[in-house]
Protein backbone atom coordinates (compact mmCIF):
# COMPACT_ATOMS: atom_id res chain seq x y z
CA UNK A 1 0.00 0.00 0.00
CA UNK A 2 1.37 3.34 -1.01
CA UNK A 3 1.78 5.59 2.03
CA UNK A 4 0.00 8.86 1.57
CA UNK A 5 2.08 11.93 2.33
CA UNK A 6 1.23 13.48 5.65
CA UNK A 7 -0.84 16.60 5.35
CA UNK A 8 1.17 19.51 6.75
CA UNK A 9 -0.30 20.92 9.93
CA UNK A 10 -0.83 24.67 10.09
CA UNK A 11 1.67 26.39 12.34
CA UNK A 12 0.49 26.80 15.92
CA UNK A 13 -0.36 30.35 16.77
CA UNK A 14 2.12 31.92 19.14
CA UNK A 15 0.57 32.74 22.47
CA UNK A 16 0.04 36.45 23.02
CA UNK A 17 2.96 38.01 24.84
CA UNK A 18 2.20 39.29 28.34
CA UNK A 19 4.80 42.03 28.05
CA UNK A 20 7.19 43.53 25.55
CA UNK A 21 10.94 43.83 25.24
CA UNK A 22 10.97 47.13 27.13
CA UNK A 23 10.34 45.15 30.30
CA UNK A 24 13.31 42.89 29.47
CA UNK A 25 15.41 46.03 29.08
CA UNK A 26 14.13 47.50 32.35
CA UNK A 27 15.03 44.32 34.26
CA UNK A 28 18.57 44.43 32.89
CA UNK A 29 18.85 48.18 33.49
CA UNK A 30 17.78 47.85 37.13
CA UNK A 31 20.01 44.82 37.72
CA UNK A 32 23.04 46.60 36.31
CA UNK A 33 22.39 49.90 38.05
CA UNK A 34 21.93 48.41 41.52
CA UNK A 35 24.41 45.55 41.20
CA UNK A 36 26.58 46.77 44.11
CA UNK A 37 23.75 48.02 46.36
CA UNK A 38 22.22 46.18 49.33
CA UNK A 39 19.17 46.92 51.44
CA UNK A 40 19.34 48.85 54.70
CA UNK A 41 19.02 46.93 57.94
CA UNK A 42 22.20 44.91 57.80
CA UNK A 43 20.62 42.01 55.91
CA UNK A 44 22.97 42.04 52.93
CA UNK A 45 19.96 41.48 50.65
CA UNK A 46 20.62 42.83 47.14
CA UNK A 47 18.65 46.00 46.46
CA UNK A 48 17.36 44.44 43.25
CA UNK A 49 15.11 42.17 45.35
CA UNK A 50 13.19 45.25 46.48
CA UNK A 51 12.70 46.45 42.92
CA UNK A 52 11.51 43.01 41.79
CA UNK A 53 9.14 42.75 44.75
CA UNK A 54 7.59 46.15 44.06
CA UNK A 55 7.17 45.30 40.37
CA UNK A 56 5.53 41.99 41.31
CA UNK A 57 3.09 43.73 43.66
CA UNK A 58 2.18 46.23 40.96
CA UNK A 59 1.63 43.44 38.44
CA UNK A 60 -0.41 41.39 40.93
CA UNK A 61 -2.69 44.39 41.45
CA UNK A 62 -3.37 44.85 37.76
CA UNK A 63 -0.69 47.40 36.89
CA UNK A 64 0.15 48.03 33.25
CA UNK A 65 3.50 47.29 31.64
CA UNK A 66 4.47 50.96 32.03
CA UNK A 67 3.65 50.78 35.75
CA UNK A 68 5.65 47.57 36.19
CA UNK A 69 8.62 49.18 34.43
CA UNK A 70 8.26 52.30 36.59
CA UNK A 71 8.26 50.04 39.66
CA UNK A 72 11.54 48.47 38.56
CA UNK A 73 13.06 51.90 37.97
CA UNK A 74 11.41 53.93 40.73
CA UNK A 75 14.67 54.60 42.60
CA UNK A 76 16.94 55.27 39.63
CA UNK A 77 16.61 59.06 39.61
CA UNK A 78 17.04 59.26 43.39
CA UNK A 79 19.96 56.88 43.81
CA UNK A 80 21.84 56.50 40.51
CA UNK A 81 23.65 58.90 38.20
CA UNK A 82 20.73 58.76 35.80
CA UNK A 83 18.73 61.65 34.33
CA UNK A 84 15.12 61.87 33.26
CA UNK A 85 16.42 62.27 29.70
CA UNK A 86 18.21 58.92 30.00
CA UNK A 87 15.00 57.20 31.05
CA UNK A 88 12.92 58.98 28.43
CA UNK A 89 15.18 57.78 25.61
CA UNK A 90 15.06 54.18 26.82
CA UNK A 91 11.55 53.74 28.19
CA UNK A 92 9.43 56.65 26.99
CA UNK A 93 7.73 59.65 28.61
CA UNK A 94 5.00 57.74 30.45
CA UNK A 95 7.50 55.68 32.45
CA UNK A 96 9.77 58.67 32.99
CA UNK A 97 6.90 60.78 34.30
CA UNK A 98 5.97 58.10 36.81
CA UNK A 99 9.55 57.65 38.00
CA UNK A 100 9.89 61.42 38.46
CA UNK A 101 6.64 61.47 40.45
CA UNK A 102 7.84 58.57 42.62
CA UNK A 103 11.17 60.27 43.45
CA UNK A 104 11.21 62.31 46.64
CA UNK A 105 14.10 64.33 45.19
CA UNK A 106 16.49 64.37 42.25
CA UNK A 107 18.59 67.18 43.77
CA UNK A 108 22.24 66.52 44.64
CA UNK A 109 23.12 66.69 47.46
CA UNK A 110 19.77 65.57 48.80
CA UNK A 111 17.86 68.03 51.02
CA UNK A 112 17.27 67.19 54.68
CA UNK A 113 15.12 64.09 55.23
CA UNK A 114 12.05 65.83 56.70
CA UNK A 115 12.05 68.59 54.07
CA UNK A 116 12.12 66.23 51.12
CA UNK A 117 9.54 63.90 52.65
CA UNK A 118 7.10 66.74 53.28
CA UNK A 119 7.56 67.96 49.70
CA UNK A 120 7.03 64.44 48.37
CA UNK A 121 3.89 63.92 50.46
CA UNK A 122 2.33 67.14 49.18
CA UNK A 123 2.87 65.95 45.62
CA UNK A 124 1.80 62.36 46.27
CA UNK A 125 -1.67 63.38 47.43
CA UNK A 126 -2.28 64.91 43.99
CA UNK A 127 -0.76 62.16 41.84
CA UNK A 128 -2.94 60.04 39.51
CA UNK A 129 -3.91 56.45 40.40
CA UNK A 130 -1.20 54.86 38.24
CA UNK A 131 1.50 56.58 40.30
CA UNK A 132 -0.22 55.90 43.62
CA UNK A 133 -0.38 52.17 42.91
CA UNK A 134 3.39 51.98 42.45
CA UNK A 135 3.99 54.14 45.52
CA UNK A 136 1.73 51.93 47.64
CA UNK A 137 3.56 48.80 46.46
CA UNK A 138 6.91 50.42 47.28
CA UNK A 139 5.82 51.31 50.80
CA UNK A 140 4.34 47.86 51.40
CA UNK A 141 7.58 46.12 50.60
CA UNK A 142 9.63 48.66 52.58
CA UNK A 143 7.48 48.05 55.65
CA UNK A 144 7.61 44.28 55.22
CA UNK A 145 11.40 44.43 55.06
CA UNK A 146 11.80 46.77 58.03
CA UNK A 147 9.43 44.76 60.20
CA UNK A 148 11.31 41.57 59.37
CA UNK A 149 14.65 43.18 60.20
CA UNK A 150 13.33 44.63 63.46
CA UNK A 151 12.03 41.27 64.60
CA UNK A 152 15.20 39.41 63.63
CA UNK A 153 17.86 41.96 64.58
CA UNK A 154 16.31 44.47 66.92
CA UNK A 155 16.52 48.26 67.15
CA UNK A 156 20.15 48.36 66.02
CA UNK A 157 18.94 48.47 62.43
CA UNK A 158 18.01 52.14 62.86
CA UNK A 159 21.69 53.12 62.70
CA UNK A 160 21.47 52.75 58.92
CA UNK A 161 18.43 54.99 58.50
CA UNK A 162 18.27 58.76 58.01
CA UNK A 163 15.39 59.34 60.44
CA UNK A 164 14.57 58.18 63.96
CA UNK A 165 11.85 55.54 64.48
CA UNK A 166 9.09 57.99 65.53
CA UNK A 167 9.71 60.02 62.38
CA UNK A 168 9.43 56.85 60.32
CA UNK A 169 6.03 56.16 61.87
CA UNK A 170 4.93 59.74 61.08
CA UNK A 171 6.08 59.32 57.49
CA UNK A 172 4.28 56.06 56.74
CA UNK A 173 1.06 57.32 58.30
CA UNK A 174 1.33 60.48 56.21
CA UNK A 175 1.97 58.39 53.07
CA UNK A 176 -1.20 56.43 53.74
CA UNK A 177 -3.15 59.66 54.17
CA UNK A 178 -1.73 61.06 50.91
CA UNK A 179 -2.51 57.89 48.97
CA UNK A 180 -6.11 57.79 50.19
CA UNK A 181 -6.72 61.36 49.04
CA UNK A 182 -9.13 60.89 46.13
CA UNK A 183 -8.15 57.25 45.57
CA UNK A 184 -9.40 53.91 46.82
CA UNK A 185 -7.89 50.53 45.97
CA UNK A 186 -7.62 47.10 47.65
CA UNK A 187 -3.84 47.53 47.98
CA UNK A 188 -4.49 50.27 50.54
CA UNK A 189 -5.91 47.70 52.96
CA UNK A 190 -2.58 45.84 52.84
CA UNK A 191 -0.68 49.05 53.39
CA UNK A 192 -2.93 50.20 56.23
CA UNK A 193 -2.43 46.94 58.13
CA UNK A 194 1.34 47.17 57.74
CA UNK A 195 1.48 50.81 58.83
CA UNK A 196 -0.36 49.99 62.04
CA UNK A 197 1.76 46.89 62.68
CA UNK A 198 4.86 49.02 62.17
CA UNK A 199 3.57 51.70 64.56
CA UNK A 200 2.93 49.10 67.25
CA UNK A 201 6.37 47.57 66.77
CA UNK A 202 8.18 50.92 66.85
CA UNK A 203 6.18 52.76 69.48
CA UNK A 204 6.42 49.98 72.03
CA UNK A 205 9.76 51.16 73.45
CA UNK A 206 9.04 54.85 72.73
CA UNK A 207 5.44 55.26 73.84
CA UNK A 208 2.88 57.60 72.30
CA UNK A 209 4.83 60.64 73.48
CA UNK A 210 7.71 59.73 71.17
CA UNK A 211 5.69 60.36 68.04
CA UNK A 212 6.20 63.78 66.46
Amino acid sequence: MTQQPETPRPPREAAGACYGQRLDHALCYAAEGFRQVTRKGGTGVPYLMHLLAVAALVGDHGGSEDQIIAALLHDTLEDLEVTARDLDLRFGPAVTGMVEALSDTTVRPKPAWRVRKETYLARLAQEPPEVKLVSAADKIHNLQSVLRSLRLQGAGIWREFNAAPPEQVWYYRAVLEALTTGWDHPILDELRALVEAFAVEVEGPFGAEGRP
